[in-house]
């Protein structure tokens, strides 16, 4: 049966037009096998373009479309769109890139109208080989995972749970809260996070929508959007949270004398091998520690916590339990770590005492701290003077290139704090001052006219003189080297990746960028989703971001997790490999490099199979099969060589 072809070209205002003869590119087109009819618009992808070709559709009976235009990614969706409600099967449509792969790369008009008439001809060569293809159908699993409960992950689940939907949160950590909870006021209006945070934790424990998996990990994830399959980890508590009441009684009656770190205050406090995270902690429940309980660990303890506590809530039976769950959707937000100023010596860190970071200044800050909110030096005097560093392990070649975003008015906020409780010389050292935020620059003025000094020059070197920490720094406006005595310094660090940031990549499936955060599938008109359909991120696991953009981020995750679940089937692209089970030698290449493990071997029939709906089209086992029995639907060997020898002619 003969194909009539229609062929339409964009001007693209003059993006294309400016470059490309559109007039003689219709001409030329009109000359080409199959081709019925051939138009040029100034805009195709405007009501008034979408309604001329659905107009020829109708009336010259076209079975094929070429749009000649800009990339496929722009707008292949809205001509298939149009196809469809014009009768037409969406896919055979093909996209011929005139302007990102011609007009926009060239400037000779004569040569750009000629190739781009080589990628029409190549256009009109494939479309005519092109198949009817139809989606697939699947149901969707109406529940969500949130894997991490810092402010971000609890924003989701709450917004989710509320709208009716079941929630699955998981953290790696033994409370929720993530490193919020570690604050001890938030810029600019110095609320206090407890405060404003506390309420959400209860939230997130009392809310009937989320089941709350603390003291975990998520395994393995396998299905696809709509129809996951997700294997968690929970590890022992070693204590019954059903039972426990939080009393601490066990924590008293621990025999470690001397205790170790506490995680929560950032080693400046030291906590026994039962214990309760923090006053607030949600779940309030003690916890015990494996590795450093004397029982546990070495067998010699005489367990004096079970004698203590008087629920009965110590378990050391407890194992390691994995749990699966089914969810249509997945909301990955497990933060960040904070950059390791260990790995920058020139600063002093873990040297001098009174060298400390900004998260520690918080705990030392904090009324639930280990000084009750006090700012004092290691040798619990009042310090008279203190320096704070801008960008430690941002913006730096030999650390990380990314500005951290948030160091900036944390470092102005601390050293508000450290002023109002101290009454101590405050020096800022800094590069640039990135105040960006709604009442941002505002806060910075008021802080500047506290008497805290800004000096606009990085802090090169830390070292001791006299007994005293000095500071070397050059002033850049003043062009002139400095060293400030102080006796404290905070070095304000940066935000980096998880340090497993690349096994969760694995075990999700997607991207990560150059600075090791999660990409997101389009910085700016999909930031919130992946590449993995179904998979959303939120918070700084995508990128370093405030307390209100982590928020806002999370609360846009959690909308388009609803948007999907609420339709109750998810549609599967058809652009996927296949299988010929007659041409199929067993081999089991393909099931080797398949990037997204969508092909199975039957073991009892000796072949291999795609599982459709976790195909993403990519063509890697179609091009290794040798057997030319794997084959990509929509770019089949013979589609793409007509596209090639269209190009050659």
């Amino acid at each position: 049966m003969k194909k009539r072809i229609g062929v339409y070209i964009c001007h693209c205002g003059t993006n294309i037009a400016a470059t490309v003869d559109c007039e003689g590119l219709v001409r030329f087109a009109n000359t080409l096998p199959g081709v019925k009819v051939a138009r040029d618009y100034r805009y195709l992808c405007s009501d008034p373009g979408q309604d001329l070709i659905q107009k020829d559709i109708q009336e010259l009976s076209l079975d094929r479309v070429v749009i000649a235009a800009c990339s496929p990614r722009m707008h292949e969706s809205t001509f298939r769109n149009l196809l469809s409600s014009s009768g037409m099967n969406p896919y055979l449509l093909h996209i011929a890139n005139i302007r990102e792969q011609c007009s926009w790369v060239h400037q000779d008009r004569i040569q750009a109208t000629e190739k781009a008439s080589q990628i029409l001809r190549a256009a009109v060569a494939r479309v005519l080989g092109q198949q009817a293809l139809t989606p697939r159908k699947f149901g969707i699993q109406p529940s969500v995972l949130v894997v991490g409960a810092g402010i971000a992950g609890i924003q989701a689940a709450l917004t989710i749970a509320n709208g009716g939907m079941k929630v699955t949160l998981v953290e790696k950590a033994p409370f929720i809260g993530g490193h919020m909870a570690q604050l001890d006021k938030t810029f600019p209006t110095l609320d206090c996070s407890s405060c404003i945070f506390t309420p959400r934790t209860v939230e997130v424990a009392r809310s009937q929508g989320i089941e709350l998996l603390i003291n975990s990990e998520v395994l393995e994830v396998t299905g696809f959007v709509g129809n996951f399959k997700v294997k968690v980890q929970k590890n022992p508590t070693f204590v019954d949270f059903n039972k426990c009441t939080g009393c601490g009684d066990c924590v008293e009656a621990c025999v470690l004398k001397k205790g170790t770190p506490s995680e929560f205050e950032e080693g400046m406090a030291r906590r026994k091998a039962v214990y309760i995270p923090f006053p607030q902690a949600v779940p309030l429940k003690a916890v015990v520690d494996k590795e450093s309980c004397l029982f546990l660990s070495r067998g010699k303890c005489k367990k004096t916590c079970i004698q203590a506590c008087k629920a009965g809530a110590i378990d050391f039976e407890q194992k390691e339990e994995v749990m699966e769950r089914e969810v249509g959707s997945i909301i990955i937000a497990t933060g960040y770590d904070p950059f390791d100023p260990h790995l920058l010596p020139q600063y002093g860190y873990g040297v001098y005492d009174n060298v400390i970071t900004g998260l520690q200044f918080e705990r030392l800050s904090s009324p639930s701290g280990p000084t009750q909110g006090e700012i004092l030096l290691k040798d619990g005097t009042v310090p008279k003077a203190i320096a704070f560093l801008h960008c430690i392990g941002s913006r730096d070649e030999n650390a990380n290139l990314h500005c951290s975003r948030i160091c900036c008015m944390a470092s102005m906020k601390q050293a508000h704090l450290a002023k109002e409780k101290t009454g101590a010389d405050i020096y800022e050292f800094y590069i640039d001052i990135n105040a960006f935020g709604k009442g941002y620059q505002e806060f910075y003025k008021r802080v500047r006219e506290e008497g805290i000094y800004f000096i606009r020059g990085k802090g090169s070197e830390i070292f001791k003189r006299n007994g005293r920490l000095v500071v070397a720094a050059e002033d850049t406006l003043l062009g002139t080297p400095l060293e400030i005595p102080v006796d404290m310094v905070v070095l304000g660090t940066g935000l980096t990746p998880r340090r497993n940031a690349e096994r969760v990549a694995q075990i999700f499936g997607i991207s990560r960028s150059a600075d090791g955060f999660f990409m997101e599938a389009h910085p700016k008109l999909r930031p919130v989703a992946t590449q993995v359909d179904g998979i959303f991120l939120a918070g700084c696991c995508q990128g370093p971001k405030d307390i209100p953009d982590t928020v806002a981020q999370a609360s846009a995750a959690a909308a388009e997790v609803m948007s999907l679940l609420t339709r109750g089937e998810i549609e599967i692209e058809p652009t996927v490999a296949t299988i010929d089970p007659e041409l199929c030698a067993g081999c089991k290449l393909c099931i080797e490099y398949c990037p997204h493990s969508a092909i199975e071997f039957f073991e009892t029939k000796g072949i291999s199979s795609v599982n459709e709906a976790l195909c993403k089209g990519c063509g890697a086992c179609a091009a290794i099969c040798p057997s030319k029995a794997a084959r990509q639907n929509h770019f089949t060997q013979h589609q793409v060589l007509a596209e090639v020898e269209g190009l050659v002619t």
